[in-house]
């Protein structure tokens, strides 16, 4: 298939946006690629193999889809704009192992719309240029899905990646991190400067990549409660914790009262900040409002 000139360059780009009439939609978030050493550097990234399936979320007029075809056994692609349909016909014509999907990612039943079409067995890897506008929620469907994902390699704001990656204690650490954290393994494999897309965006990019883990980073007696709290914890991010779990769980005497024998079960001093806790600080004081507020 490499004897076929790369989607990613700008003269083809903009031949293809010309023959289709295409004009891009700022509400989507639609910003394409036009340099196909970056598309390289994602597979490379991502590791794919001719075993390995990949989702993809806003596939465009397919820069990163072809290459994602090049290296892997089955790509599916949800794409939102119908107006893309028969670009995406057009473009990927070459390749026989893309499904695209006329769905918004977020309103499938994601076991049953992929299970339709690949062997759930085989793995399974998640890797697109995110819409940056519904990044967050896109990650943590997959991350929540009954679907067995075994990585993500996903481009997104650079600021949001420092904040999925961020330790205890830093700035940019929140209930996001901690809620990817518990899941996967997170590091940052590069910045994407934002000279390589059209138009370009006012920010700069990351690849991030979301490795899971074997079992999550910590064990809780609640998940549900363990991600409340955390949660709760960011609410207000210069209060204390013991003020945003007030604000969380209530002022009653009798919750104040559960709520300082949960902080002691897990030997934390209310007036500590959300941001200064580590996974496992919170997994035990998740542990210690089950056992002590909500038995």
């Amino acid at each position: 298939m490499t004897n076929h000139k790369d989607i990613a360059s700008p003269i083809r780009t903009k031949e293809i946006l010309k023959k289709h009439g295409f004009s891009l939609k700022k509400s989507l978030g639609q910003n394409f690629i036009i340099d196909s050493n970056i598309l390289t550097k994602i597979v490379e990234t991502a590791g794919l193999d001719k075993q390995t399936n990949v989702i993809e979320v806003g596939p465009g007029i397919g820069a990163l889809t072809e290459h994602l075809a090049r290296a892997s056994k089955e790509v599916i692609a949800f794409e939102i704009d119908d107006r893309l349909l028969p670009v995406l016909a057009d473009t990927l014509s070459p390749y026989d192992n893309v499904t695209i999907l006329h769905n918004d990612v977020l309103q499938v039943n994601l076991k049953e719309v992929v299970g339709e079409k690949l062997d759930t067995e085989e793995p399974l890897m998640v890797v697109a240029n995110l819409p940056y506008y519904i990044t967050t929620p896109i990650i943590m469907y997959f991350l929540e899905s009954a679907l067995r994902i075994d990585a993500l390699v996903v481009m997104m704001q650079k600021e949001v990646a420092e904040r999925i990656t961020a330790a205890p204690g830093s700035k940019a650490y929140g209930s996001l991190s901690i809620a990817v954290q518990y899941y996967m393994d997170a590091e940052i494999a590069f910045i994407v400067p934002k000279t390589v897309f059209v138009p370009q965006p006012n920010i700069d990019s990351a690849i991030i990549k979301l490795t899971r883990r074997e079992t999550p980073s910590i064990e809780v007696i609640n998940e549900a409660v363990f991600f409340e709290v955390t949660r709760a914890a960011f609410v207000q991010r210069r209060k204390t914790l013991w003020n945003n779990l007030l604000g969380k769980y209530g002022k009653e005497e009798a919750t104040k009262e559960k709520l300082i024998e949960a902080l002691e079960y897990a030997g934390i001093d209310p007036k500590r900040r959300g941001e200064t806790l580590s996974l496992a600080e919170f997994g035990k004081l998740a542990d210690g409002i089950c056992l002590k507020l909500l038995k």
